[in-house]
């Protein structure tokens, strides 16, 4: 499953983003009873691309950015996660296609444009940060060009994993007349505070300048 992030984070981003909610799939916490609660949790990251950072566009000019000084532009899509969460160490990978258009066709030429790979916990925190390159190649006569590329992060399983007391309180079967019976123990601060702690995302984007993610942000 992948995500979207919104707007917010990709600005502090170039290494933040805004929380992404955990992963849906088979997990550490399954709540079927008490308080009408459903919480599914995995220690896996869940995996996006912030909002501004999956497309970027380069301009045959230093400074220009009108049409006409165009260059190429490219976007990452179709991003297809992978996780193994069997070891101490939760490996995170993500495949993913990056799609590109020159302006002119013309002679060969090929593109290389930096992407990262950066692991936040409880949504702000940059804990790995990874930067590689991606190549497209422009063949002869051809304004269109795709390529797939892969990245992957390492997540600490003990670190992704809530504390025992905290899982109690969150699946605990809970009785009509029991004090906290209408409470929902999510909202709880301590509780929020360790589910945040606990969860971790894997955001992949582009690399850009100042210039570049003031154009996706403005344009």
């Amino acid at each position: 499953m992948t995500f979207r992030i919104r707007p917010a984070a990709a600005i502090t981003l170039a290494l933040a983003a805004a929380s992404l909610g955990a992963c849906k799939s088979e997990g550490d916490i399954v709540v079927n009873q008490g308080v009408g609660i459903t919480a599914i949790r995995s220690l896996c990251p869940a995996v996006g691309v912030p909002d501004y950072l999956g497309d970027v566009t380069t301009f045959t000019q230093a400074g220009a950015k009108t049409q006409s000084a165009l260059d190429v532009t490219a976007v990452i899509t179709n991003v297809r996660p992978a996780c193994d969460e069997s070891g101490a160490k939760v490996y995170s990978e993500a495949t993913f296609d990056v799609l590109g258009t020159r302006r002119d066709a013309g002679a060969a030429r090929s593109v290389e444009l930096p992407y990262f790979v950066t692991v936040l916990q409880g949504g702000t925190a940059v804990v790995t940060k990874r930067v590689g390159t991606v190549r497209l190649d422009f063949a002869a006569g051809e304004t269109r060009a795709s390529t797939t590329a892969r990245a992957g992060a390492y997540v600490d399983a003990a670190a992704a994993t809530l504390p025992a007391d905290v899982r109690e309180r969150i699946t605990r079967k809970r009785k009509a007349g029991d004090i906290d019976a209408a409470l929902d123990p999510l909202a709880d601060p301590e509780v929020k505070a360790a589910i945040a702690r606990s969860t971790f995302e894997m955001l992949i984007g582009f690399q850009l300048t100042q210039d570049q993610l003031a154009y996706n942000a403005t344009r």
